[in-house]
């Protein structure tokens, strides 16, 4: 009796610890870039704050299309960008990110839902715990 007790333990820790590292962690929501990149950020201008940012064209999720512009620095958290002779920023870290998963470049993330350049709808990035 022990023995298939502890047989029957054993494998539901193997099936858990299997199954946590195949788990779909989702996208991370990072907005990778450095100074110089072309990348396609929303063009209504200051006052907007759902802060998308892309690899390729598409819509904002304020719904307008994105616009193609210059990467001029990466720091404290924000990507600085020109449009025009104009200077904007967004933040690095999403609150949301494409959903269309492995394999996809699109590279949308924005602050506020809506759909990534591949007509995905934008997920919910998952917060992950703070390294001390």
């Amino acid at each position: 009796m022990k023995k298939t007790v502890l047989l029957v333990l054993s494998m539901l820790f193997v099936f858990a610890t299997v199954g946590l590292a195949f788990a779909d962690k989702g996208p991370s929501g990072k907005f990778e870039a450095k100074a110089g990149d072309s990348i396609y950020a929303c063009g209504c201008g200051a006052g907007c704050d759902c802060g998308t940012l892309g690899k390729q064209e598409g819509k904002c999720g304020c719904g307008q299309d994105m616009v193609k512009a210059t990467v001029t620095k990466v720091e404290k958290g924000k990507v600085y960008y020109k449009i025009g002779d104009k200077e904007f920023s967004a933040p690095v870290q999403g609150k949301y990110a494409c959903g269309c998963g492995d394999g996809c470049n699109c590279g949308y993330v924005a602050q506020k839902p809506g759909k990534c350049g591949c007509d995905k709808d934008m997920v919910k990035v998952k917060k992950s715990k703070a390294k001390k």
